[in-house]
């Protein structure tokens, strides 16, 4: 057989090629809707390329990005890693401090901002050891982003004629992506040509997100985080028309663009299909032509799944990975099995399994001690992975981040059953133990998040002096609904065994992590004293 090398190029003329004319479609910070399609994408990545190597980047080179889900960003996926050099997606949702030390980390020399950015490009400047070049994803300068105008990327390209992409081993470094860093210093997980490849081939299966040519999608993932889920890839390959939001992530600015320009499938956290659902309830329309949703980073609430499904018509898929795996690990999709045992048995699975075994990834489940736990569905134990895009070890570590036999553990608390369908019960940072005894804040968040009147749940483990931790529930009410702890508890208590009831209701506001998930770590700080300060409280 020929040794074409698997290039992430490969896909940008391959979409050129076969699908010259599917629409790319992106909202902009502060410019008109922009429509093009894959041949004119690729003729913009390539003279982005031609810019960047005039710029002196070239293979092995880092080259960062601070933007939203935007066409010109789009560009870059291709752009970067078709000369041989890496694209790092920074986070703009970190801190100051975070954002700067992976843009050192990374050693990048070429940063490309949107304009929004400005005031935080001016605040990084001083921090930043290895920049040389700033480029605004612009049609014009910008004056904000420190002492000094900075070139607009419209203007560059435009000076350029495409080049020819090179050939080169598949297994280089392509894009850097780097953990959330909610302990510690963020990580850099750096995902080469092949693997990106594979992950796009993979993910577009019918057991995953089942792309077709008549698939219009839309990322509401942040393509800075995780690549999106490597949809900017798979859609590509499968020559879906592409939908791009910009940062306008909330409920009405994402109907209007399923309702015209056509969306069929979309993806993103929890918090915004929550955000979602509430404006289609609000403003009483449909959901027009979306048929489904991938849900991923944190488990879905089954009664959001129901709604979706019951009411909407709209598909509830979920997914679980995490930036080590490019992410992709596992996706909730049907299979003959459950089929033969009726939809009731069918939901029941689907939506409460984060997903089933996809090829190119293994799973398996693990005691304290290391040995295997049966996929009886029911033992639960540390979650191991390992497959063709699953880190091997974090950038510029030399140390393996795997085991002797190759597994990456996860940190995730896990059953896997005989159907191959597995189920996140937590974090192990997570996990709350009371009296020796495992309790599992995912089925409480997931029962609490289908109460009426309930925006967003979160249970924690906080300290107790005689059960070493007990559960508490944080509430985050919707605007102008009616929610007491008395009604949250008694919708709770027929779903979970009765050691497992929080021994608090809290209404506060339940914070996020830099990438739209719940932010556990500073639910525990806020409230780790809360029960013995409420027993004080009452002269207990």
């Amino acid at each position: 057989m020929q040794k074409t090398p698997l290039l992430i190029s490969g896909i940008l003329k391959h979409a050129a090629s076969a699908h010259s004319d599917r629409e790319v479609v992106s909202r902009l910070v502060d410019e008109p809707l922009w429509r093009y399609d894959y041949l004119g994408l690729a003729r913009r990545a390539a003279q982005a390329a031609a810019m960047l190597r005039r710029l002196g980047v070239g293979p092995g080179d880092r080259v960062s990005s601070l933007a939203w889900n935007t066409h010109r960003h789009y560009e870059l996926f291709f752009a970067v890693p078709g000369i041989g050099a890496v694209l790092h997606t920074a986070n703009p949702r970190l801190s100051d401090e975070q954002i700067a030390y992976t843009l050192n980390h990374a050693a990048s020399g070429v940063l490309l901002f949107d304009v929004s950015f400005a005031p935080l490009v001016a605040r990084l400047r001083p921090m930043l050891r290895s920049i040389r070049y700033f480029i605004v994803l612009a049609d014009r300068d910008c004056y904000d982003a420190g002492e000094q105008p900075v070139p607009d990327y419209e203007r560059l390209i435009a000076a350029e004629q495409p080049l020819d992409w090179p050939t080169f081993d598949e297994n280089a470094g392509a894009i850097l992506c780097y953990t959330s860093g909610t302990t510690g210093d963020p990580k850099g997980v750096l995902y080469s040509h092949r693997s990106v490849v594979l992950h796009a081939l993979a993910a577009g299966l019918s057991g995953a997100f089942d792309l077709s040519a008549f698939d219009c999608v839309m990322p509401c993932s942040s393509l800075y985080h995780a690549t999106a889920w490597g949809l900017p890839f798979a859609v590509a390959v499968n020559g879906c028309k592409f939908v791009l939001p910009c940062d306008r992530m909330d409920g009405c600015s994402l109907q209007e663009l399923i309702r015209s320009e056509g969306v069929t499938l979309s993806g993103g956290v929890p918090t915004i299909w929550t955000l979602y659902l509430d404006h289609l309830e609000r403003s009483g329309e449909a959901a027009g032509t979306l048929e489904r949703l991938v849900i991923g980073g944190s488990a879905v609430p089954r009664a959001m799944a129901e709604k979706f499904q019951n009411r909407y018509g709209v598909t509830i898929r979920q997914l679980w990975g995490m930036t080590e795996m490019s992410p992709l690990g596992v996706v909730a999709t049907p299979t003959p099995r459950l089929a033969a045992r009726g939809q009731a048995a069918t939901d029941e699975v689907i939506w409460t399994r984060q997903g089933r075994l996809q090829f190119g990834v293994e799973l398996k489940i693990v005691d304290e001690d290391g040995k295997e736990l049966p996929r009886d569905g029911e033992s639960p134990g540390r979650l191991l992975v390992r497959g063709p895009w699953t880190i091997e070890r974090y950038f510029r570590s030399e140390r393996s981040a795997l085991d002797a036999e190759g597994w990456f553990d996860t940190g995730d608390i896990a059953t896997l059953d005989g159907d191959g369908f597995m189920r996140i019960t937590d974090r192990s940072k997570d996990v709350i133990k009371s009296g020796g005894e495992w309790v599992s804040s995912i089925d409480i968040e997931n029962v609490a998040a289908a109460c009426p009147g309930v925006k967003f749940a979160a249970v924690v483990g906080v300290f107790h002096p005689k059960w070493e931790e007990r559960p508490v529930l944080v509430i985050e009410p919707h605007e102008d609904a009616e929610v007491c702890p008395k009604r949250v508890l008694a919708h709770i208590e027929p779903h979970i065994v009765k050691w497992w009831m929080p021994d608090a209701v809290i209404f506060d506001q339940v914070p996020l992590t830099a990438t739209g998930k719940v932010n556990k770590k500073l639910l525990r700080e806020r409230y780790r004293d809360h029960l013995v300060r409420t027993a004080e409280a009452e002269g207990l």
